[in-house]
């Protein structure tokens, strides 16, 4: 008897590894943020951002875009980009927001002007609202 594999055996070794292959790259999960993880982040800055307007007695700015958003404050005189948390963001890749820039601004009681931003990835919609109030929720 020979020792060594046949051509079949070799074969048939491939086509089980190849299998396990495609299993574990279907089953991995897709490492581009969904529509309601950005809107998740998105509303946390936005609840933060009113926290500081109540904080420091000041208006406090969101203005979004298609590519992201980012945040201000007034100082009496000028809108004065804010750091820290409140750092320019962008949403993501794939994840598609409104064009047309929205500006959200929480006054010194973190009352707001009423807006929605919608964000969508892949049939996905999640809407991000402030109401008048300046309470933020997250449905979708």
């Amino acid at each position: 008897m020979r020792a060594g594999f046949t051509l079949v055996e070799l074969m048939m070794t491939l086509v089980v590894i190849g299998l396990a292959a495609g299993a574990v790259v279907l089953s991995m999960p897709d490492p581009r943020p969904a529509a309601g993880e950005a809107a998740e982040r998105f509303a946390a800055r936005l609840v933060r951002a009113r926290e500081e307007a109540i904080l420091t007695n000041r208006l406090v700015s969101a203005s979004t875009d298609a590519d992201g958003y980012a945040f201000a404050g007034f100082n009496g005189a000028d809108w004065i980009p804010l750091d820290g948390p409140f750092v320019r963001q962008v949403w993501g890749e794939a994840v598609r927001a409104p064009s047309r820039p929205i500006h959200i601004v929480f006054d010194a009681t973190g009352g707001a002007e009423p807006a929605e931003v919608e964000l969508s990835r892949e049939g996905q919609v999640v809407f991000v609202r402030v109401d008048a109030a300046g309470e933020v929720t997250v449905d979708g």
